[in-house]
């Protein structure tokens, strides 16, 4: 039994003879005919009396079309469906968190303001954990942070963000600029070991042979800017996340000796990846924001 042959007895069963069947779905009589003979046969019953004018269905046949309803209304449901398919599937995104706290907001918001009939699932994970779940198949797209990616990925730069160190004015630090060893003689509020922020903060260190022990070490970059407002140390976040604290008079940026601390941030998905049409247009409104220069990006 397959499908069509569960057409078929529909058709015959509203048209009321082979003939009409055969005529209602563009086949053969002898089609029409031969398929019902094949499904009597395995339900070892008619399914149709014949008449001498017309065919008449059967207790059985009856009960056969009633639990082959659901199955017929489904298929024409998802037949209508196949031609949009694709804007009816969610579109997987995975973000490093940094990324999700400044960029991704803003490219969904333009992104969902011009399709929003299109679905889009998010995400969140630390930079060391994004490169896996894109390389699962877990997600269409990534958001990633750090250093440039490694081969078999397409890429689209999406800027940098430069890393600062910022503590209360409470704390007694000398004015003029430290050095790294200085640095870590103080209290350090860190992101945890796997995020591009503490990646790039720890390689400056490794560099020097210095390693850092942070007093405080979360996932949560808010947690680290107030922890730093109560003066419990001094936090390494990006510029951004520091700003407004910092020109609120509530932290002091530090100035170190030492090389710009940068993280690279980018959307990358599989080389040899198939498009479709909700990832072509999120990778266009990305290149968009990007041309706009978009507060966000």
């Amino acid at each position: 039994m397959n499908l069509r042959h569960l057409e078929i007895v529909e058709a015959v069963a509203e048209t009321g003879s082979f003939t009409g069947a055969a005529k209602k779905l563009f086949i053969t009589q002898s089609a029409v005919s031969h398929a019902v003979a094949e499904l009597e046969a395995q339900a070892g019953t008619a399914l149709f009396d014949r008449l001498p004018k017309g065919v008449s269905i059967t207790p059985c046949g009856r009960s056969l079309l009633e639990e082959s309803r659901g199955i017929l209304i489904a298929c024409r449901n998802l037949d209508r469906r196949m031609a949009h398919l694709e804007e009816d599937t969610p579109l997987h995104i995975v973000s490093s968190i940094t990324i999700a706290t400044s960029l991704l907001p803003a490219i969904l918001e333009r992104f969902l303001g011009t399709y929003p009939h299109l679905k889009v699932s998010a995400r969140v994970v630390s930079a060391d954990a994004v490169i896996d779940v894109l390389r699962h198949g877990d997600a269409d797209i990534a958001f990633w942070e750090g250093p440039a990616p490694r081969e078999g990925f397409a890429i689209i730069p999406l800027g940098s963000y430069r890393l600062k160190a910022a503590c209360s004015p409470r704390l007694s630090l000398p004015r003029q600029p430290l050095s790294l060893p200085q640095l870590c003689r103080y209290p350090l509020l860190l992101r945890e070991r796997g995020s591009a922020i503490r990646d790039t903060f720890d390689r400056l260190l490794a560099a020097e042979s210095l390693a850092a022990e942070p007093t405080w070490e979360s996932v949560n970059s808010l947690a680290l800017v107030k922890a730093a407002e109560a003066g419990l140390g001094v936090a390494v976040l990006p510029e951004n996340l520091l700003s407004e604290p910092v020109s609120a008079g509530r932290l002091q940026e530090i100035e170190l000796r030492a090389a710009a601390m940068e993280n690279q941030m980018f959307a990358m998905f599989h080389q040899n990846q198939y498009l479709t049409k909700p990832l072509q247009l999120l990778l266009d409104t990305v290149q968009n924001c990007l041309a706009l220069d978009s507060p966000g990006l």
